[in-house]
């Protein structure tokens, strides 16, 4: 292992596949893939050189490092706080010199734990957006006859004026 807390590249890609397999066979479930560059803090205050010294002044300075940084790459089954004992958590460092040959392998295995992926259903959230749309048209008509007839009643008798020529949709 590379530290403590992290994986192998190896152990990495073995526990990943694991991972997808145990979510595909459960046929629900989220697996999270992360990963950003690792930046030691270490780094940054150890070399003393005018350069860096001039590049920490620069608030973007860790946009140009003087090497390559290395990649965390993390990957956790979403669990709740409620499952966190049960949660998976894996992570793994990318040496700069490694990134090619790793997502090579990483693009592998995520396609490999993709194959039984299916499209959502969303056809009951479709029937509960078309029913919510129905209910507040039915709404706005029932309250704008109501205003209708509120204004008819009071500007009293004047012959037919608002109120009684108003018609809902579908009505004759």
């Amino acid at each position: 292992m590379a530290d403590k807390h992290h994986l192998n590249n190896e152990d990495f890609f073995l526990r990943l596949v694991e991972l997808l397999g145990a979510v595909q066979t459960k046929g629900h479930g989220s697996v999270f893939l992360t990963q950003k560059r690792q930046v030691t803090h270490s780094l940054a205050s150890s070399s003393s050189s005018p350069a860096t010294k001039a590049a920490a002044d620069d608030t973007l300075a860790d946009l140009h490092p003087p090497a390559p940084l290395p990649l965390l790459v993390r990957a956790t089954d979403g669990k709740s706080k409620e499952h966190r004992k049960q949660k998976v958590k894996l992570s793994t460092v990318v040496q700069p010199t490694d990134i090619d040959t790793f997502f090579t392998r990483y693009a592998e295995v995520c396609k490999g734990g993709m194959t039984a992926l299916r499209k959502r259903d969303r056809s009951g959230r479709k029937k509960a957006k078309a029913k919510k749309k129905k209910t507040t048209t039915t709404t706005t008509t029932t309250s704008a006859t109501a205003a209708a007839s509120g204004a008819a009643t009071t500007a009293g008798s004047t012959g037919g004026v608002a109120g009684g020529n108003v018609r809902r949709k579908g009505e004759r």
